[in-house]
């Protein structure tokens, strides 16, 4: 991004029409509304022109997670969500910073399912042997070092940087934020970082405004996403059957005995 071209280096082959569900595990839908605007501009350059994309959005919950509560009542909405339509789409993009319930969706859908702060992690890592992720949001920072240990990293590969403004904020304000989203970036490659994700569904779509002003690469956590989605990856083998009480039907059905 800005003159650092794209970050994604590696090629990605045509291959059969791919349905992809874009799944918002905020309950704003105008954000969903957003990231399938900039997703659909985005697959064209991304080599993905043969993806189609399928918004959801999370039917209950926060308007936009941003604490460990809200993340958690986020992991139940994007279960629901994923047992309805995994039977209607190829995989799963779960389009929130922080992957609410990201390795149960696996286990429950039977279907590929990517996560945008693990794909972007992995996709920053094959770039540099030290990253940053930046979000919004500064009770993000211990929640995503904790999923960075819980994915296998070492906590010195990855920086973890927040600005103050949430990423809901920054989304209804993007000029306010992007001189503190710069000046915490600039901070975390004077410590390292070869590379800076900008992480999170308020972020979206901000990453080439800010990639002008850093020596590094800024890839954008939901691009990240795309890539990781269409990527062939492993299934989990199912969950247990059991009965259960109060889940929405589609949910239930796929936990029956």
């Amino acid at each position: 991004m800005g003159g650092w071209g794209n970050p994604f280096p590696r090629p990605f082959p045509l291959g059969p029409p791919m349905r992809i569900l874009l799944l918002n595990g905020n309950t704003d839908t105008s954000m969903t509304e957003r990231m399938l605007h900039l997703a659909q501009e985005a697959l064209p350059r991304l080599g993905l022109a043969h993806v189609a994309l399928h918004p959801a959005t999370a039917r209950f919950g926060a308007r936009y997670i941003a604490s460990r509560t809200a993340a958690a009542i986020a992991g139940h909405a994007v279960l629901e969500q994923v047992a309805e339509h995994a039977g209607a789409v190829d995989a799963i993009a779960i389009a929130c910073f922080g992957d609410p319930a990201l390795d149960a969706a696996r286990e429950l859908a039977g279907i590929p399912v990517a996560g945008m702060a693990d794909a972007s992690l992995r996709l920053a890592l094959g770039m540099a042997p030290r990253v940053a992720l930046l979000t919004g949001g500064a009770a993000w920072v211990p929640m995503l070092e904790e999923f960075i240990l819980s994915r296998g990293h070492a906590a010195g590969q990855v920086l973890v940087r927040a600005v103050t403004p949430t990423g809901d904020m920054i989304a209804r304000e993007p000029e306010r934020a992007l001189a503190l989203l710069a000046e915490a970036a600039q901070a975390a490659v004077a410590e390292g970082a070869g590379v800076v994700v900008l992480g999170g569904a308020g972020l979206a779509g901000l990453a080439p405004r800010l990639a002008p002003r850093l020596p590094v690469p800024v890839p954008d956590s939901l691009e990240c996403l795309l890539r990781g989605a269409a990527e062939p990856s492993p299934v989990l083998p199912g969950p247990g059957r059991t009965p259960s009480i109060g889940l929405a039907p589609a949910l239930a059905a796929r936990l029956a005995p």
